[in-house]
């Protein structure tokens, strides 16, 4: 089982799981690269998986759909591309013989979804979409503080070998806001370090891992001491949990 991930517009990646014969899907917002790969490697896409409704996750869906004949799926609550299958929390696709699990998190859209195939390649695999970025999280366009910080906390809780296919190549900017907020983390400037070479290199930063982003990602930290005191440095009336994500979220939107 080959993972694919293709650059569309400026910096989305469309997620590509094959066996050789048949492919899924992530978040094709662009139906290009994705028929480009197919016809190169003689593929038959079969299954369409969204995470939520933004146009640059979705708009090569019914071109691929009508070319190809894939079942397409998605969250159950957002406006997308019929016809589909929908999904809530405790739902589960199967395609290329695995089996995806469905979890809810909005955040950044209200009905936002990931999926989760827990035993691929000898570790987890995570589709995360707009919510969980390396470095990073989707801004809030739909949801709370409060939900996007449970949606975290419920990817931070998965095996830390979770392989983690954000859907786009934020990191390096990402990283820099992370190393404003959190200076002192050793780990932080490595990693750095080493997603400066891949990009150099015009190589993906990703995939990441849960483990990987429980060291380094900021908003994963959120409770953590330095992470929390920068936060409420940023802004003094922060007091809480949710206070103190909220922080580091618009701070993040302010970042330059």
């Amino acid at each position: 089982m080959n993972l694919i991930p293709l650059p569309a517009f400026t910096d989305n990646y469309v997620w590509l799981l094959h066996d050789g014969q048949r492919a899924l899907v992530v978040d094709p917002g662009d139906a290009q690269p994705v028929l480009a790969f197919l016809a190169q490697h003689r593929l038959q896409l079969n299954s369409i998986l969204l995470t939520h409704h933004h146009p640059d996750h979705t708009g090569g869906v019914d071109t691929l759909r009508n070319d190809t004949g894939a079942a397409v799926y998605g969250p159950a609550s957002e406006r997308l591309p019929e016809p589909l299958t929908r999904l809530v929390e405790g739902d589960t696709v199967q395609a290329l013989g695995l089996a995806f699990s469905v979890l809810d998190v909005p955040g950044h859209t209200a009905g936002h979804i990931a999926y989760v195939c827990p035993a691929w390649d000898g570790a987890p695999l995570l589709f995360c979409g707009d919510t969980l970025f390396s470095g990073g999280c989707g801004r809030l366009f739909e949801g709370t503080p409060a939900q996007m910080l449970a949606s975290l906390d419920k990817l931070a809780a998965l095996p830390g070998n979770t392989r983690v296919c954000c859907t786009h190549e934020y990191t390096l900017s990402n990283l820099k806001f992370a190393l404003a907020v959190d200076a002192d983390n050793a780990e932080l400037h490595a990693y750095h370090a080493r997603c400066q070479a891949l990009r150099s290199d015009q190589r993906p930063t990703l995939p990441s891992s849960i483990a990987l982003e429980r060291q380094i990602n900021p908003f994963l930290r959120s409770r953590q001491a330095a992470v929390k005191a920068s936060a409420r440095r940023f802004d003094p009336t922060a007091h809480n949990d949710v206070s103190d994500f909220a922080a580091l979220r618009e701070w993040k939107n302010q970042f330059r």
